[in-house]
């Protein structure tokens, strides 16, 4: 099965990181492809360069096995639409099982997403959960998705809905980015080769 993981990654952080792990280890993931997007349609404009996102995060996964950054999204044009992106992927793994991992919120706000109904036609989503999460629109289009089951997501390559809890360390890049800018430290919630990139390009600084 391959993991697809996005984000904006301005910074990259522990936050990140630490759920990308556990979910590779859950499911067995071949590998996980953690997708930079470039102009997401949903959330404000990325404030690091593609190049400076691309390179904190090359950086970051360098030593995990099977963690990918997979930079499909900046290198075409126009909006990150994850639709665009899952059939790319499709055609590139035509019969493996594609999970795309998504937290709360995204799920919570998913019919707002470019045809987020054909995002089912080609991966399973999952929902990386934390305590206490309700679903706050349930409808029949969810639940006729939805398996119990981990094990059955490798019985298709697409279509299901899976909500698996894992550890969500409460770490913002806004936060980080706002740290920087205030000139103090973010220590600790990111990779120490991240921040030296940070502070060696003098990212998120006030000018």
């Amino acid at each position: 099965m391959i993991g697809i993981f996005g984000g904006t990654f301005d910074p990259v952080h522990y936050g990140h990181l630490r759920s990308a792990l556990e979910v590779k280890d859950i499911f067995d993931l071949t590998e996980l492809r953690l997708i930079p997007s470039a102009r997401p349609p949903h959330r404000q404009q990325p404030e690091a360069t593609t190049s400076a996102r691309v390179h904190m995060l090359e950086q970051a996964i360098e030593n995990q096995p099977g963690f990918i950054c997979d930079t499909r999204e900046l290198d075409r044009e126009g909006h990150s639409y994850m639709i665009d992106t899952l059939k790319s992927l499709r055609q590139d793994f035509p019969k493996q099982p594609l999970l795309l991992f998504i937290g709360c919120d995204a799920f919570n706000n998913l019919s707002n997403w470019y045809q987020w109904q054909h995002l089912f036609d080609y991966a399973h989503i999952v929902v990386m959960t934390r305590p206490g999460f309700e679903i706050q629109h349930p409808d029949a289009f969810f639940t006729a998705r939805q398996i119990l089951q981990r094990e059955a997501l490798t019985q298709s390559a697409a279509g299901k809905l899976f909500f698996q809890p894992v550890t969500q360390l409460d770490i913002s890049a806004t936060v980080i980015r706002h740290m920087i800018a205030e000139k103090k430290s973010p220590a600790y919630l990111l990779p120490d080769v991240v921040l030296s990139y940070i502070y060696q390009h003098h990212l998120y600084e006030k000018h």
